[in-house]
């Protein structure tokens, strides 16, 4: 009976927790298959080159090959700031107001972010005058790629822009691709609303080394950040350490915990939210009632046909959703810090009882109401999350990622005594006697 597939419109993988080798199945069905990532990597290592050695040339002739473009020269590219204000200013009523509420909010959190997460310089003086503490600086120039393939992201404008300008970042460069040319008013509005100083059409790993190795006409930056493609991801791997990068991120996730007493149409429309990004996204239900969860699968197959991407939505779900009973929602706490999603949904008569036991999720959502949608858009916590288990050791996208921090050290006479000796004791410990000297110059004889 381990594991088995409901005989549905959509065949959906059923777990139970308390079968054998559940835990190695469930770890199992987490991983993605790996079979290409040796060729796309080395089609990002020609790429990188191309883009290292030939700048422009090499930006143009990937741009309009993959993206189906007639260009002459990079700069035909860029889009003059006035077509971003354009583009807001074009807005329906409606758009522009959902747009200005959600870059507010954004932007709220993420001033407050910068009050609370501690990024300020600080310093304190010890009894001897001697000055310790720590400075704190923005990045001076920031790269942000916004996906434009499949799907286009206003959101992932407002998401990395917003906290990069919030921190201090003097100039935000964004990289779109525009497939064709076509270019979407949400996304460009988003730039003129989130202060995004310069965009170009561009995409895929190109983007990413023209933003690390700099060309003619795009400068480099000092982090790159957002989400794109294995391609696009690739690329980032290659040029850190050159650049820093957010994160590598992976395929969006959903785990759903819920004691079954919510709207189950309401569980399966949230699973089917990070389904329809692509075919290797992954949604999961941890839930104690059985008759719950088959609640959730008939809603599935009840309102799969109304969607528009129905097919991405499908082939994600056969291919890597999860609806698991789990003994109670202990458990589900359990299992879900396991996991380590991206996005954690608790759906629950108290779900900051349950809250309180998770560890390692990228975002967390409380109650019933708390739809993980209204995260991408509007609640104002960051949407740019770690995936593929990298929330046991990473965090969202914050105003933390654009800053940078200096130590400080000021000595004072009297310090230099102290300090001086304990230095030149260890300093010639480790065999470092010019350490010793520099420190042992300033004793006072």
């Amino acid at each position: 009976m381990f594991p088995t597939e409901m005989s549905a419109q959509i065949k959906v993988k059923r777990l139970n927790s308390q079968d054998t080798g559940f835990k190695e199945i469930l770890l199992s069905s987490l991983s993605l298959p790996m079979a290409d990532d040796e060729a796309i990597d080395a089609a990002v290592a020609k790429i990188l080159l191309a883009i290292k050695g030939r700048g422009d040339a090499a930006v143009l002739d990937f741009t309009n090959q993959f993206d189906r473009l007639n260009v002459a020269s990079v700069s035909e590219l860029e889009i003059p700031s006035k077509d971003l204000e354009q583009a807001y200013r074009s807005l329906s009523a409606e758009q522009k107001s959902a747009l200005d509420i959600a870059a507010q909010r954004v932007r709220a959190y993420h001033e407050k972010q910068k009050i609370e997460a501690g990024c300020h310089s600080w310093e304190y003086e010890e009894a001897d005058g001697t000055r310790l503490g720590q400075k704190v600086t923005a990045l001076d120039r920031v790269g942000i790629y916004v996906p434009g393939g499949k799907a286009a992201y206003p959101s992932s404008v407002l998401m990395n822009a917003i906290p990069a300008k919030v921190a201090g970042v003097e100039q935000v460069i964004m990289v779109v691709p525009t497939p064709e040319g076509a270019r979407n008013p949400l996304v460009l509005a988003a730039a003129y609303l989130a202060g995004v100083d310069r965009v170009f059409t561009i995409g895929g790993a190109q983007a990413v080394g023209a933003l690390a190795y700099s060309t003619e006409t795009i400068p480099s930056v000092d982090k790159i950040v957002g989400p794109g493609n294995a391609y696009v991801a690739a690329a980032k791997r290659r040029v850190f350490g050159i650049v820093g990068i957010d994160m590598i991120a992976g395929p969006s996730e959903i785990l759903v915990l819920c004691d079954g007493s919510t709207n189950p149409d309401w569980i399966a429309m949230d699973l089917f939210s990070q389904a329809e990004h692509d075919e290797q996204a992954q949604s999961i239900l941890l839930c104690p009632d059985a008759a719950f969860i088959e609640q959730v699968q008939a809603s599935m197959n009840k309102l799969l046909p109304e969607m528009p991407r129905a097919k991405v939505i499908e082939a994600s779900l056969t291919n890597r959703a999860l609806l698991v009973q789990v003994r109670d929602m202990g458990e589900a706490c359990e299992i879900a810090n396991a996991i380590a999603a991206e996005h954690l949904e608790i759906c629950a008569a108290d779900p900051r009882k349950w809250a309180e036991k998770i560890r390692h999720a990228g975002a967390i959502f409380m109650g019933n109401y708390t739809s993980e949608s209204l995260g991408d858009y509007c609640a104002g916590p960051n949407h740019v999350l770690p995936t593929a288990r990298t929330a046991r050791f990473s965090s969202p996208l914050g105003v933390y990622d654009f800053i940078k921090r200096s130590s400080m050290i000021e000595v004072s006479e009297a310090g230099a005594q102290t300090l001086g000796s304990v230095a030149s004791t260890l300093a010639h410990g480790e065999g470092l006697q010019a350490h010793a000297r520099a420190a042992e110059m300033r004793l006072k004889k």
